[in-house]
């Protein structure tokens, strides 16, 4: 598997990742702006901008954009992306990493194998506690954070989605 910053070699790819999610009119958590963007190079684009704070667009923090890409089909099965500090709803509500796996390719550790791969980036950029939240209920997202070691720390509700956000947190050891 290769966890790796998007690039437009990955054009139909990306394309491909996006029409699943909206066929199946689930949310694209850990996607950045991939809603939006229907053109993958508008997407990239959007993406390395937000990783340099001097060209993150105003009202977002900086954040590092991955994909997990199945090396033998070079299919994109996952995305995450990686906030490199907080401003006060992340802090709340959306945590340090947002992530999303496929629809098709949900239940294979995919979530998992990302979140083990994305901690050592946290890490190299200074964080030492990675904060993660889920939707109340979403068990698989769950066992997730927990298989990397998170520690629940409380659940709050979210008032412009109308959901409770459990909140758990892994510290990074050395």
């Amino acid at each position: 598997m290769l966890f790796i910053e998007p690039t437009i070699e990955y054009n139909q790819q990306i394309r491909a990742y996006r029409k699943e999610f909206l066929e199946c009119g689930d949310s694209m958590d850990g996607t950045g702006a991939l809603r939006r963007c229907e053109n993958p190079q508008d997407w990239v684009n959007h993406s390395n901008s937000c990783k340099n704070p001097h060209t993150v667009p105003q009202g977002l923090v900086p954040a590092t954009q991955y994909m997990l890409v199945r090396e033998e089909d070079r299919k994109i099965v996952g995305m995450l992306q990686i906030r490199h500090y907080f401003n006060p709803y992340l802090e709340k509500y959306g945590g340090h990493l947002g992530y999303s796996v496929a629809p098709s390719e949900r239940r294979r550790g995919y979530a998992a194998l990302m979140l083990k791969m994305a901690l050592p980036k946290c890490r190299e950029l200074g964080i030492e506690k990675v904060l993660i939240t889920c939707i109340s209920g979403n068990e698989g997202s769950k066992r997730t954070i927990l298989k990397n070691g998170g520690i629940y720390e409380s659940t709050v509700y979210e008032p412009d989605e109308g959901v409770c956000l459990e909140r758990y947190w892994i510290v990074l050891s050395e």
